[in-house]
């Protein structure tokens, strides 16, 4: 059995990207929700590259959410923060998103 407790949080975030702030709000709340720790990589490509969801010229964006597993397998969860229907940031879609994709995969 899965030592649940020993998952990880992971955000990919730049100080350059303002959106990197929301992302980090949601994913503090869920790791306290969830007794998760938190780890925040600052410009890390060759994680996101490595793990990370990449665009239709395979590229990577900022900012990316991930967990990674007790058994050592890192999942992506999120690119960047979902919009409200006025262009604002939607954290509590956000963090409703996240929450159900580790439900998801931890069964």
């Amino acid at each position: 059995m899965r030592n649940m407790d020993d998952d990880t949080l992971i955000i990919v975030t730049a100080d350059w990207e303002k959106a990197s702030m929301y992302l980090k709000k949601v994913c503090d709340e869920v790791a306290k929700e969830l007794n998760l720790a938190l780890e925040e990589k600052k410009e890390d490509w060759e994680f996101l590259v490595n793990f990370g969801q990449r665009d239709d010229i395979g590229g990577v964006d900022l900012p990316q959410a991930f967990i990674k597993l007790s058994d050592g397998k890192v999942v992506h969860l999120m690119t960047r923060v979902p919009l409200t229907n006025d262009g604002q940031p939607d954290l509590k879609s956000a963090k409703e998103l996240i929450k159900r994709k580790i439900a998801e995969l931890r069964g």
